[in-house]
């Protein structure tokens, strides 16, 4: 009975996918993209035809933990069907993908926190990276954050998945609560004017937004990362995910309306944090902080939701014997506490670098992701059992790689910048190098 408490049921699941889904950019995407490239309509579509999209992918992965039962997800079950190599490759791209995620929200914890006390946090200037400064005093608050969750995780699964569950529940219900107060008070008429009147659908704001939603649903697939905690059917938890991609959809497009109701496109786009604004402009500093409790919210459960999933990924990779093995290695509490610390090592060093090139690097994860998504569904294709389940999955793998054009292709309005190029094109380097050397010493699995 005690080990089935240990297990995570359909709440905590629920929970640790919605908390790693809705991020800070949620929170910040309204007023810097979503408004001024797209409106409110052609994001309502982008979103929702994302989400959409996602759920092909969904499938295929039902028809992943269907098959295979094993921490890693998409890295150890394409390793098992494609071999070490391909295997390799899902999981470098998810490696990068998971951890920048991590320090990426650690460093939005201390920009909510600059929203509510102001530059007086700022304290010890250091340096300057890409345009953006780094103090000292952000450092720190960022490696508490991280250490907090670390210590959170190291202790049981169980424990990370009851701090999630409370953060998630305070996200939505605040946010439900700001959304129907700003329908109440807010003059209508600039909503009207702006995203209304004349607006049109068009396929290249479409595009913007939908080229993006493996990056803001990425957090459905840290769901078989903990595949083998669950005290239920595995195949349930994906009928969970996509729960928690249409309650993301909602929040995601929530938020967009609750900052169009205050603010015009151009108007939004000159806002330091447009929603924000809109929220304290409207409805006072009382509701102001119970957005700033659902983004803080927001923010922690997407550190611990990916330090989760990190840590699975380190450990499985470490079982393969793609990565050291101390990282395999489990502690009384059952969770691989070395992994833990490897992620909390890069986490705590990451923000030395900036926050904006922690950014570049997070640009990146449409396209890692997309890249995992599409050997998932490849090979779910291959071994469904249904010929339905075949047909959708290859459409998910057609799907995901529609989301790689849209980020690759130069004359795409979607495409990556030329920083997040240049830092892929380094990443593969990387890889490159350290499978053909590295990796060499170690056996396939399967020859063991």
């Amino acid at each position: 009975m005690k080990k089935m408490e240990n297990k995570l049921n359909p709440i905590d699941i629920l929970s640790i996918a919605l908390g790693s889904i809705i991020g800070w950019g949620s929170f910040t995407l309204p007023g810097s993209k979503f408004l001024p490239e797209s409106g409110v309509i052609n994001t309502a579509i982008g979103l929702t035809l994302g989400g959409l999209a996602v759920i092909f992918i969904q499938i295929a992965y039902r028809v992943m933990m269907e098959n295979h039962l094993e921490d890693g997800g998409e890295f150890s079950y394409t390793y098992r069907n494609m071999g070490k190599l391909n295997g390799f490759i899902v999981g470098w791209s998810l490696i990068l993908c998971y951890l920048s995620l991590v320090p990426l929200n650690a460093t939005a914890f201390v920009l909510v926190m600059k929203r509510l006390f102001g530059p007086s946090l700022e304290k010890i200037y250091l340096y300057s990276v890409a345009g953006y400064p780094v103090y000292l005093s952000e450092v720190l608050i960022a490696s508490l954050v991280i250490v907090l969750f670390a210590y959170i995780n190291i202790r049981g699964i169980k424990s990370s998945a009851r701090a999630q569950n409370t953060m998630v529940l305070l996200l939505v219900i605040n946010v439900v609560i700001v959304l129907s107060l700003m329908l109440l008070k807010a003059d209508k008429s600039i909503f009207i004017e702006n995203y209304m009147v004349g607006e049109e659908i068009n396929f290249g704001k479409i595009s913007k937004v939908l080229a993006i939603a493996p990056f803001l649903f990425v957090g459905f697939d840290v769901i078989p990362q903990v595949s083998t905690e669950l005290n239920f059917k595995p195949k349930k938890a994906i009928t969970i995910g996509v729960i928690s991609l249409f309650a993301g959809i909602f929040i995601y497009n929530s938020l967009n309306l609750i900052t169009s109701l205050a603010y015009g496109p151009e108007e939004a786009l000159k806002q330091e944090w447009a929603l924000g604004s809109a929220v304290l402009n409207n409805l006072g500093i009382v509701v102001f902080i119970m957005l700033c409790i659902a983004l803080t919210s927001a923010v922690v459960t997407g550190i611990n939701g990916f330090m989760l999933g990190s840590s699975k990924l380190v450990g499985a990779l470490s079982a393969y014997r793609l990565f050291p093995e101390k990282y395999k290695e489990k502690n009384k509490a059952g969770v691989n506490e070395n992994a833990i610390k490897f992620v909390t090592l890069i986490g705590l060093i990451a923000p030395f670098f900036g926050r904006q090139v922690i950014l570049y690097i997070v640009d990146m994860s449409s396209l890692l992701a997309a890249i995992a998504y599409f050997y998932v569904c490849y090979i779910s294709s291959k071994i469904a059992a249904s010929k339905l389940e075949s047909y959708l999955s290859k459409i998910g793998a057609a799907v995901s790689f529609i989301f790689i054009l849209l980020l690759v292709v130069p004359t795409s309005p979607a495409r990556l910048s030329f920083p997040s190029i240049i830092f892929m094109i380094l990443w593969v380097m990387a890889g490159v190098f350290y499978y053909r050397k590295c990796s060499a010493r170690f056996k396939t699995v399967r020859d063991i």
